[in-house]
């Protein structure tokens, strides 16, 4: 089967990929379309360290074929999205409602997948680049037959995260202020976030003035090229600041955007070493700077209730995906993402 490999120095996309059989516990999903997240191509450049070969993917939806042992809330012939966190369900923290802080979540990836006799690894507990894959049970989350799966792909990463972020994170209350810095395929979501939340003010900030059609679209009420001019608009500061680049610059004007009890929402993903400074005693006015791990969703609920929304024509997903490339066109996939030429690009087998 095809499906996009990584091995260290280049990306390709192969075709004599194998699967195992499925096991206890979990479900083998034909994979329909796949979003291209910057993730995926920080794997590539070397900002999140992985383990190689590796099968890459991890925003995807398509059918049911199979299911293990044990499965009983989806059957083959279910439309399901995939979430990225394979959370074990048992500890304490998924006990409490936490599952992305579930210390079995993350830094055990399997290996599903083979190629000419070798083992391959699956990224983030996904690898949705590919024909078929197999996951945890708990990774897949049906939903209605017709939300269409280029659209439902886009769920399980980069609107569990933005999205997310907004309402259980942030808990992003009406009236509001919000700063989202970055409208790309995070910040989109976020700025939707915000608009569901009933913000009062939704500033969106990007260097690329082309964007601001697509962030008006998803819910910001003012655009602007810099940072410079959020003071003109909310000159107290925002209530809340979403930095949805990875960059320690921004991460320092995030919190310098702050109101009193403002918080600084951090989404995007610097490299692994950086750091970022600030003014300790800029914080004495009860603000707070909070890391967000994947929306601190929980999937199973996050996601349909996702679904729900959009079907609500409440949350918008047909308008984040701005080009779908097959498979074997990877290449002008991640070129068209590395330069900001779309909001998601999807994949599709």
């Amino acid at each position: 089967m095809k499906g996009v490999v990584y091995d260290g120095e280049r990306v390709r996309v192969v075709d004599d990929l194998e699967i195992r059989d499925v096991g206890p516990g979990e479900v083998m999903v034909e994979v329909a379309a796949a979003g291209l997240c910057h993730s995926d191509l920080s794997v590539i450049d070397g900002t999140i360290p992985f383990p190689v070969p590796v099968v890459l993917g991890h925003e995807g939806a398509g059918v049911v074929t199979a299911v293990g042992p044990g499965v009983g809330h989806v059957a083959p012939g279910d439309h399901v999205s995939l979430s990225t966190l394979a959370n074990c369900g048992a500890c304490a923290d998924c006990d409490r409602g936490r599952p992305t802080m579930c210390r079995r979540a993350i830094g055990r990836p399997g290996r599903p997948f083979s190629r000419a006799g070798a083992d391959l690894f699956q990224f983030a507990s996904n690898s949705a680049f590919a024909e078929r894959t197999i996951v945890k049970a708990v990774q897949a989350v049906k939903i209605p037959d017709d939300i269409p799966l280029t659209s439902a792909a886009l769920i399980g990463c980069g609107v569990l995260t933005g999205v997310g972020a907004v309402l259980n994170r942030a808990r992003v209350d009406r009236g509001d202020t919000v700063v989202v810095i970055g409208t790309g395929g995070i910040g989109l979501n976020v700025l939707q976030g915000a608009r569901i939340s009933g913000a009062s003010a939704i500033v969106a900030v990007d260097s690329n003035p082309a964007k601001e059609a697509a962030a008006r679209q998803f819910g910001a009420t003012h655009f602007l090229s810099s940072t410079e001019g959020v003071r003109q608009i909310l000159p107290t500061g925002a209530d809340h600041v979403f930095e949805c680049v990875g960059s320690t610059a921004l991460v320092r004007q995030a919190i310098d955007l702050l109101d009193r009890r403002g918080q600084a929402v951090l989404l995007g993903m610097p490299a692994a070493t950086a750091e970022a400074s600030f003014v300790p005693a800029s914080m004495f006015l009860d603000k707070s700077v909070l890391g967000c791990r994947y929306g601190s969703s929980r999937p199973q609920h996050d996601i349909a209730l996702y679904a729900e929304l959009y079907r609500q024509g409440r949350l918008l997903l047909d308008e984040l995906v701005t080009a779908t490339y097959p498979v074997e066109d990877f290449a002008k996939a991640a070129e068209d993402a590395e330069h900001g030429r779309v909001a998601r690009g999807v994949l599709t087998f």
